[in-house]
């Protein structure tokens, strides 16, 4: 497939020193966010992955939609500070004046997958979306700005960078499956995305 103008691919953009100082930030947001298993639109039906957020706002998804709110949608929390770390990658990796509103958290045990879509519920489409992968390897899958435009799959590792700006911000875009055993540096296994969003036009 050709190329999306905007796709930036940084490879072991967090060496291995930096992907454990994220991974260890990670514990105090879980403490006031915990992870939950978000439902789809109409159906309630759960996903595969859990998630949370940081961040003044945080996306969520259940029966009534997908959403910015701020407030964690179990406690009624407000969402914790994202760490500093975050902010520091999406000043180095976003190439955008305004700081992010929200950072996803999605969590992938060895069974999780992340069918293709398109991130467009934010009102900024001009900031892009930055990701950041620790854990083990996925196979994400990416293709154009429709949803029959053709895909290629590229393999993400602990520690690499994804940013979609550009024609890219509104690229379709995917998990097909974790490779289970390739990565030590969680506990439990799996992987965590990190995904810092712009919600709001400045």
């Amino acid at each position: 497939m050709a190329e999306v103008d905007g796709l930036r691919i940084v490879p072991g953009y967090l060496d291995r020193v930096a992907q454990a100082a994220m991974r260890d930030a990670l514990p105090a947001v879980f403490a006031r966010a915990p992870l939950y298993t978000p439902r789809m639109p109409k159906t309630g039906r759960p996903m595969s992955v859990r998630m949370s957020n940081c961040g003044p706002l945080g996306w969520v998804t259940d029966e009534r939609g997908y959403r910015y709110q701020p407030t964690h949608p179990l406690t009624g929390e407000p969402w914790p500070p994202m760490p500093d770390r975050l902010i520091a990658a999406w000043q180095d990796l976003a190439d955008y004046a305004h700081g992010p509103q929200a950072c996803l958290i999605n969590v992938y045990d060895a069974n999780a997958k992340m069918g293709l879509h398109q991130d467009r519920d934010e009102d900024d489409f001009n900031a892009p979306v930055v990701s950041l992968s620790l854990g083990d390897t996925c196979l994400f899958r990416i293709g154009g700005t429709k949803r029959g435009d053709p895909t290629r799959s590229v393999r993400l590792t602990s520690g690499d960078a994804v940013v979609l700006g550009g024609s890219a911000r509104l690229a379709f875009h995917g998990v097909d499956r974790i490779v289970p055993g390739t990565s030590t540096l969680l506990p439990d296994d799996g992987r965590i995305n990190l995904t810092l969003r712009r919600v709001t036009r400045p």
